[in-house]
């Protein structure tokens, strides 16, 4: 329970800064929603067959020059029609300069979409759904059109190493504090934005241990290798409807999926 104590010690370090700096000119709530045919996270099908509706709310607070952003936000993700994993995230962010953003995510998945108490204030180690991720994200630049960033769990229901097998039964030892690294690539041709990207497990899951990957993996690997389409249709004079097509596979799994998305 200290680390807990520690990530709400940081959180309330952040609310304390996000005060003390001057707020944009508009108003610094924003909010939208993506409605995604699919719901595929990092290369796994976390949506199942349903489409996902994916909500988001942020509150942003930047120095006048924006060399310093705060955001406080809020995303989920809802299968229509399934009782798939539905998921709210708790997220903090600051980025510097817009290059590089250091990432705090408390994610939450439903372990019962049908019951009315998922016991979301359950931080035991051992029983909680809560996963800490922390990460790191850089935007490239000009010069360096690429993107690349690393993201890693450090608490909560990450996949387990086995400590021992006892009786054919799997006793769970330490998370792997599962890493996940991903490389991307920007570019705009004539008002539209391609972004291919490729994304890797990096750790091992031993199978003759029984042992699970977090990703789903059986082994480290490439799990998320794809190109993401996106552009603004316009509707009226005042307004754009951004849409998105992404082909997405899934290398070590030998999986594939086409996903497509509108933005509000």
């Amino acid at each position: 329970m200290k680390k807990i104590q520690h990530i709400s010690l940081v959180i309330s370090l952040c609310f304390f800064y996000a005060g003390s700096v001057s707020a944009q000119d508009d108003s610094p709530f924003s909010l939208g929603a993506d409605v995604m045919s699919r719901y595929i996270w990092r290369g796994v099908n976390l949506g199942g067959s349903s489409p996902s509706i994916q909500p988001w709310l942020k509150y942003t607070v930047s120095t006048k020059d924006t060399t310093h952003v705060f955001t406080v936000s809020a995303w989920g993700a809802y299968s229509v029609a399934e009782f798939k994993t539905q998921e709210t995230d708790l997220i903090l962010s600051y980025t510097f300069k817009n290059m590089v953003t250091f990432w705090l995510t408390d994610y939450f998945c439903f372990k019962d979409t049908i019951l009315a108490r998922n016991k979301y204030f359950n931080y035991n180690q051992k029983t909680t759904g809560h996963i800490f991720e922390p990460g790191i994200s850089f935007y490239g630049t000009q010069e360096i059109p690429f993107t690349l960033s690393f993201f890693m769990n450090v608490y909560g229901a990450d996949a387990k190493k086995t400590k021992e097998i006892r009786n054919d039964t799997v006793i769970a030892g330490d998370i792997f504090m599962s890493k996940y690294i991903e490389l991307g690539y920007k570019k705009t041709i004539k008002g539209v934005d391609f972004n291919p990207f490729i994304g890797a497990a990096l750790d091992d899951p031993n199978e003759n241990k029984r042992e699970p990957g977090y990703y789903a993996n059986k082994s480290a690997g490439v799990i998320n290798l794809g190109i993401k389409v996106s552009k603004k249709i316009k509707i009226t004079d005042k307004y754009e409807l951004p849409v998105q097509a992404i082909l997405i596979t899934n290398p070590e799994a030998e999986n594939i999926y086409f996903v497509f998305g509108i933005s509000f």
